[in-house]
């Protein structure tokens, strides 16, 4: 137990250093992030995630490498649905370059407290009722065929609920002011268009974690482990916006790679104490689904895409 919560500690102390680094010295002013930056940063917290697997398999063993690992990418690529919407949010209120990245900075850090519920909650009604999983395996399914016949719909943040119940109770500017998120205008204290942009962000977000976390789920119940795959691919998914914003648009068949793997772990789940699907042949079908898709949209691109650029 005492290892245990030297690990847990010890976690968090990096985090929140590498977090402090990133805000405190490297962005304390803001600017528009280069393509050269944001492919710096995404390598840096790429071949963090891969050294703490390294630690994993050398403390844990390698089913528990093997395990992160597939949480890892799992996570990685079911959040490039989540970066096409940043994208259309920034684009539809025109949010000045300067000051996406504290943006996404900020619903990072909200992300993380969110997974962190998210995955004690999932641990717990695991470790109480077992039943649990195979409600998740069955809305993992249901989620995967979803996607695969989903067409898209136009994204309007304006009807996001949370947007709508904020507006409600706190007043709202509806410009920006620098980078600020409330500013007192008249005697009154308003929140800002950039922290509308950013409460719909951090909304976007539990969206994606009711699929996200049941499928690392499916890889294995270690909340260790789901957690900090979970909080690797969080924090190198700002960056990664930055670096796959402008091609995004390429990887238009990743969304049926994601509905066959979303749909496979279900089944996976499903079938746990019928067979157990080893670690092993779970990761090689994952990275075979994900690496065949991004051929195939390479192969067969779209006839017609839409050039979709940050404002």
């Amino acid at each position: 137990m005492s290892d245990q919560i030297y690990w847990w500690v010890g976690f968090h102390i990096f985090i929140f250093l590498m977090l402090a680094l990133d805000l405190g010295v490297f962005h304390r002013k803001s600017h528009t992030v280069s393509m050269r930056e944001a492919l710096t940063w995404s390598s840096v917290w790429i071949s963090l995630a891969l050294m703490f697997n390294l630690g994993v398999w050398y403390t844990r063993g390698h089913d528990a490498a093997l395990e992160f690992l597939a949480g890892y990418l799992l996570e990685e690529s079911l959040s490039v649905d989540n970066l096409f919407v940043f994208l259309l949010v920034f684009s539809y209120f025109k949010v000045p370059a300067d000051y996406q990245h504290k943006v996404l900075f900020w619903g990072i850090i909200g992300a993380l407290i969110m997974r962190a519920l998210f995955i004690a909650a999932g641990a717990l009604l695991i470790a109480k009722f077992h039943y649990v999983l195979y409600l998740f395996g069955v809305f993992l399914v249901i989620t995967g065929i979803r996607m695969a016949f989903d067409k898209g719909s136009e994204v309007n943040p304006e009807e996001n609920i949370a947007v709508r119940i904020f507006r409600r109770f706190f007043p709202v500017s509806e410009k920006y002011h620098g980078g600020n998120f409330f500013i007192i205008e008249n005697g009154v204290r308003k929140a800002t268009l950039l922290f509308i942009v950013l409460l719909i962000v951090e909304a976007t977000d539990i969206l994606f974690a009711v699929d996200s976390i049941p499928a690392v789920f499916a890889v294995t119940q270690d909340p260790f482990i789901v957690y900090t795959s979970n909080i690797f691919a969080i924090l190198g998914l700002r960056s990664m916006y930055f670096a796959l914003a402008g091609i995004m648009n390429l990887f238009h068949y990743l969304k049926f790679g994601l509905s066959i793997i979303l749909t496979f772990i279900g089944i996976k789940m499903l079938i746990m104490d019928v067979y157990k699907v080893p670690i092993g042949i779970a990761l090689g079908f994952v990275v075979f689904v994900l690496v065949a898709s991004i051929i195939a949209s390479k192969i067969w691109p779209q006839e017609s895409t839409t050039e979709q650029h940050l404002s």
